[in-house]
């Protein structure tokens, strides 16, 4: 299994620090990464295989080895494996909302509980967000791949993306003027490159569909 850090974490970092709030982006790094392992027991339950973790500026990330032979076994327009991606998917937030009620239930510092529940429940509705490769995203578009098929699932999912981050941008951009957060503005800057980042390889796929389909070939 291969492992990466993405080195524009270390540029959060110090954004973090001089702002002050470097304890709560080791709180979200921290519970990040058990949102991770969420994904990851949830995918060695339903028998895939990890083949990569890489640690971003907001979290961590695991991605599995896709078995061949499961594209054969046909759900609607799709197949078993986009049920196991969806499952593998919904095991992070759930993980998170699982840590929020046993926080809320511990005996402890009302204080720190109140930053393990608050934390959790950030990391949990930002990856829940439909825009794809968050969590939500890939439920979407596990969805629709099963109900439209495949291209007009990248299709519907590529355009939900964009409206989404474009909802957020305008929202977040009025917060910021009440709430004075460099944190809104970073991460609505590190959605707008996953969108990019996404859309560019959509483009690519695009090109070459529409090759194959002008050689016949598919």
């Amino acid at each position: 299994m291969r492992f990466r850090i993405d080195l524009k974490i270390f540029i959060l970092i110090i954004l973090f620090w001089l702002t002050k709030q470097i304890e709560i982006y080791a709180y979200i790094m921290i519970f990040a990464f058990i949102h991770e392992l969420g994904h990851l027991i949830a995918g060695i339950i339903v028998g895939m295989k990890p083949e990569k973790i890489e640690i971003m500026p907001f979290g961590v990330s695991i991605s599995f080895k896709i078995n061949t032979k499961e594209y054969n076994i046909k759900i609607k327009r799709a197949n078993k494996l986009e049920i196991k991606k969806i499952i593998v998917a919904l095991a992070g937030p759930l993980t998170n909302f699982l840590i929020i009620l046993i926080a809320g239930n511990l005996k402890i510092d009302i204080f720190k509980s109140l930053i393990i529940i608050y934390t959790n429940f950030l990391i949990m509705i930002f990856n829940l967000l439909p825009i794809y490769p968050l969590d939500g995203g890939r439920v979407l578009n596990g969805i629709l791949y099963i109900i439209f098929g495949k291209r007009k699932a990248e299709k519907y999912t590529n355009i939900i993306s964009k409206i989404a981050v474009a909802a957020i941008t305008i929202t977040s951009s009025i917060a910021v003027l009440y709430i004075h957060n460099i944190a809104i503005i970073l991460i609505d800057i590190y959605l707008w490159y996953l969108i990019i980042k996404e859309d560019t390889k959509y483009n690519k796929r695009q090109e070459i569909y529409k090759k194959l389909l002008e050689n016949n070939t598919i």
